[in-house]
């Protein structure tokens, strides 16, 4: 790949995805690291990107949605070892809800079938879960939004208002120290707001590259939020200042 290209091909990333991490970016292109730090501070120097801890997120906010294929294919492996972790913290008859990110679907893919309510406003997750017998599924309806497949907007708020639950399992775009956790799309975040509302846990489901980003809207600050479910890759600092502020942290993998 020539240099023109990676260039191209990492603002794509970045301007889709909202943050990219060094390590995947010089799997993807084929380069060393070194490579892609070089091609980040060139990029940042031209006002493309900014740089973050151990990649890149974009230079402007945008609230666009972005493809459930696409997502799916950015840090598949840690989204599999994060929801490995989050399914063990779920006990039979538990009242859960689930958003409609990637890391919540892996999530829906590796629930027990054990007694469970489930409310989402994730398409994908109302068909996967349809088929288990001891899990009852509860949608929120709303508007469609086709490239997420997820449902949002008055109706789907609305009807979250209606209920309360043992735990919400929800992902985001951004988790910062001081701004707490925060999401691209501004009608995402307001369903994810009242997700995090009507639960007395609250577990956000966010791999390393999240760690340091602030995205365009914020969801909510950390008095809202009891526990964060990353990987390894999550800066270590980060994480004991989380600990400090009586959040529990889980490592998974």
């Amino acid at each position: 790949m020539l240099a023109a290209e990676r260039y191209q091909h990492i603002l794509r990333l970045v301007n889709e995805w909202g943050s990219v991490r060094v390590a995947d970016l010089s799997q993807l292109c084929r380069v060393t690291d070194e490579t892609i730090r070089r091609d980040l501070d060139r990029l940042e120097s031209e006002g493309h990107l900014l740089r973050s801890y151990g990649g890149a997120v974009r230079a402007q906010a945008q609230s666009t949605e972005t493809s459930h294929e696409l997502r799916e294919a950015v840090h598949a492996g840690e989204k599999q070892s994060i929801a490995a972790a989050a399914a063990r913290l779920l006990e039979p008859n538990d009242r859960i809800v689930l958003d409609a990110s990637t890391t919540a679907i892996q999530l829906a893919v590796q629930l027990p079938d054990i007694p469970l309510t489930v409310l989402t406003n994730s398409l994908r997750i109302s068909l996967l879960l349809s088929e288990r017998k001891n899990i009852t599924v509860i949608g929120t309806g709303g508007t469609l939004v086709p490239k997420s497949l997820s449902y949002v907007g008055p109706l789907a708020e609305q009807f979250l208002e209606e209920y309360h639950v043992n735990k919400a399992f929800l992902s985001c775009k951004g988790v910062h120290l001081e701004r707490g956790i925060s999401e691209s799309n501004e009608l995402q975040a307001r369903v994810k707001r009242k997700m995090v509302a009507m639960a007395d846990q609250v577990f956000v489901l966010a791999d390393g590259s999240k760690f340091d980003v602030q995205a365009f809207t914020m969801i909510s600050g950390w008095d809202g939020i009891h526990s964060v479910i990353t990987d390894s890759q999550a800066p270590a600092g980060h994480v004991q200042s989380l600990q400090r502020r009586a959040i529990e942290v889980i490592l998974a993998g």
